[in-house]
């Protein structure tokens, strides 16, 4: 029997009425689930961790021969908030060709679009000649614990890792076909904790002050940038983004003071690097300090494949745009598929992302469909 057509939008739609927030998996990985098996897919619920941690994740795949295109992305949404909606975050509502709901363009939009792309080829009579796989996880906007990083030891645990990767992100600033992106800057969080001796600030001298050694590391950490940037990356940025010291008297020295930072990094660096740099730099002033170092992602870069030309040619062909391939702003789930295969993120314009009134235009969610269909079409056709 040949498969349904299955619109973008009214996927879409049905997406968003599943109020899928962190952790909650609302349902929406069965909404997907379900309009997936109707195409055929083979669909496997991929639930990791326990309790609270528990993450819903979904892999599907369609065919098992090359070449393997797999799309990622994820379910769930941050919150909406409760005030400034002009419609309920999760109607799903559409007025004047615009669709708003939370997850409208991050991503249930870009999801939809692609599983019409699917549905359109494999009812046009044209061949599948490869395979087609989805990885889909309901704790991309959380921890990140349960989710893409264990679906992927999954599918190479069971031979299913693809030849290349498309995730689903809203990559575009202002128009379709602005923005692919190919690579990602990695991630790095530190915590300092300096400890001295409390004391009366009338008598400094009985007393250690933890805030002046921590000011002076600080200091040293951000004198000088860590770089000029590289041929695909822009400068490495270092950001103290807390300072606390938990002192409401006026007259007391405090006995011990921590600070946060963040390091996006280009591929310079490494995070195992920088750890060192920190640690290095922090014990020179204060040997006994604690330090807490974690990297949530290396910088990755994806070179020039014949399967990002495929895509490129899509992104012209149905916008008549140029897309720049871009490595700038925060992290993805891409940094964990980079791992394993190349990958590409491509979606829709994330302007409204994470906002009151997330939206995307209907003729937006169409032209998504229509370059997903169309790189399908250059990779199976």
């Amino acid at each position: 029997m040949e498969p349904e057509l299955i619109d973008a939008l009214s996927l879409a739609q049905e997406l968003i009425r599943a109020p899928s927030v962190t952790p909650d998996s609302g349902g929406a990985i069965g909404v997907l689930g379900d309009a997936l098996r109707r195409l055929g897919f083979d669909v496997i619920d991929l639930p990791f961790g326990d309790g609270a941690e528990r993450t819903p994740n979904l892999f599907a795949r369609l065919g098992m021969s090359g070449p393997h295109l797999c799309f990622a992305g994820h379910t769930d949404v941050v919150p909406p908030g409760s005030e400034g909606w002009t419609s309920g975050p999760f109607d799903a509502a559409v007025r004047s060709d615009v669709l708003y709901g939370r997850g409208a363009c991050d991503m249930k939009g870009g999801i939809a679009a692609f599983v019409s792309a699917v549905a359109r080829h494999l009812g046009g009579g044209r061949p599948l000649n490869g395979s087609i796989s989805l990885l889909i996880t309901g704790d991309e906007e959380g921890p990140a614990t349960y989710g893409t990083v264990k679906v992927l030891e999954w599918m190479a645990a069971n031979g299913q890792i693809p030849d290349f990767c498309v995730v689903g992100e809203p990559t575009n600033p202002d128009h379709m076909g602005d923005v692919i992106k190919v690579g990602r800057r990695g991630s790095l969080n530190a915590r300092i904790v300096v400890h001295g001796v409390q004391g009366h600030v009338a008598y400094p001298q009985r007393a250690d002050n933890p805030i002046h050694r921590l000011m002076a590391i600080l200091s040293d950490l951000t004198a000088h940038p860590l770089d000029k940037g590289s041929e695909w990356f822009e400068p490495s940025s270092v950001q103290v983004t807390s300072v606390d010291v938990g002192n409401d008297a006026t007259n007391v020295i405090p006995g011990r003071a921590s600070a946060r930072l963040n390091i996006r990094f280009n591929d310079r660096h490494t995070g195992k690097d920088l750890a060192h740099w920190i640690t290095e730099t922090v014990r020179a002033r204060a040997p006994g300090a604690e330090i807490d170092i974690r990297v949530s992602g290396e910088a990755f870069l994806t070179p020039p494949t014949s399967q990002l030309g495929m895509l490129v040619e899509a992104v012209e062909e149905v916008t008549g745009r140029q897309p720049r391939l871009d490595t700038g702003g925060g992290t993805s789930d891409a940094r964990f598929i980079s791992r394993y295969c190349p990958v590409a993120e491509f979606g829709l314009v994330g302007a409204s992302m994470h906002k009151v009134n997330e939206h995307v235009s209907v003729a937006d969610l169409r032209a998504l469909t229509d370059i997903y269909a169309a790189f399908i079409e250059r990779l199976m056709g």
